[in-house]
């Protein structure tokens, strides 16, 4: 719980571009979640808010270049959503990210922050990906969840089940990219880290659920598949294409091997 008299609230992000307010542009920056809901806690609280997620980021990438500068802080809060990043790559590797997530979450404990964690959705099935790439990627995801299940029980804290929320598979949670929450995908994140904060002792007035920004026109969304999206997939379709061909592959070897040792004809061989 907190000392509602302390002042102020220092309250630090660490993350990836999901965190840094990708999908979320105001006047040609990103604002995102994470600054709706610091400016909700400024109008009851003195708010020390920093924002240290970078886009592209992965759990790697938080332990070494973004936590000495959070601990730096000493934050009261602190929020630790990263590993997206990690499921699209061909380096996954499970027990490092684990590690580096317990890390974090660990060093972060110690000195007093709250923890705001998450527990992901299957972001296979919101961008649509085929099954070559989408069982792999769910399987990494369930791994990730499970080293944020690790780590929020054995840290607590504050965390958001994505999965549990029928709006993540809603077309308008998410930006043009369905990898970046739109204005109202933030919203919604910042007004339910808003209700867990109150929850637990650090009242924060609900920010606005109305959307501040008009939508993006068609032409931009386009523009944007084209400059960046487009890039942006054929660099994780050239990182993960042939592994998950390779995955698929030995699968489906598998799966026959399988059914050839176990058929009732053979059995029936053997038994006599």
């Amino acid at each position: 719980m907190f000392d509602l008299d302390r002042t102020p609230v220092r309250f630090v992000t660490l993350g990836d571009s999901a965190t840094h307010g990708v999908g979320d542009q105001v006047g040609g920056t990103w604002r995102g979640w994470a600054r709706i809901l610091a400016d909700s806690l400024a109008d009851r609280h003195q708010i020390q808010f920093d924002n240290l997620a970078v886009p592209g980021a992965t759990v790697s990438d938080v332990r070494r270049l973004q936590l000495d500068s959070a601990l730096a802080l000493r934050p009261h809060v602190a929020s630790l959503i990263v590993g997206l990043n990690d499921t699209l790559r061909s380096s996954w590797d499970a027990r490092r990210v684990r590690d580096d997530l317990l890390h974090c979450g660990e060093t972060l404990s110690a000195q007093g922050a709250t923890l705001m964690t998450v527990r992901f959705h299957d972001h296979g099935a919101v961008l649509g990906l085929p099954g070559p790439l989408a069982r792999p990627m769910t399987r990494r995801i369930e791994e990730l969840n499970a080293a944020y299940d690790e780590l929020h029980a054995s840290f607590g804290g504050l965390r958001i089940d994505l999965s549990d929320r029928p709006e993540v598979q809603e077309r308008s949670f998410w930006s043009v990219d369905r990898l970046h929450p739109s204005e109202r995908g933030h919203r919604l994140l910042a007004r339910t880290f808003a209700a867990l904060l109150t929850q637990h002792g650090l009242p924060c007035p609900a920010p606005s659920p109305f959307c501040s920004e008009p939508a993006p026109t068609r032409r931009s969304e386009v523009r944007w598949l084209l400059t960046e999206g487009g890039p942006w997939l054929g660099r994780r379709a050239r990182d993960l294409g042939p592994w998950a061909l390779r995955l698929a592959v030995s699968s489906a070897l598998a799966r026959t091997t399988a059914r050839r040792a176990v058929s009732p004809h053979e059995v029936r061989q053997l038994a006599a």
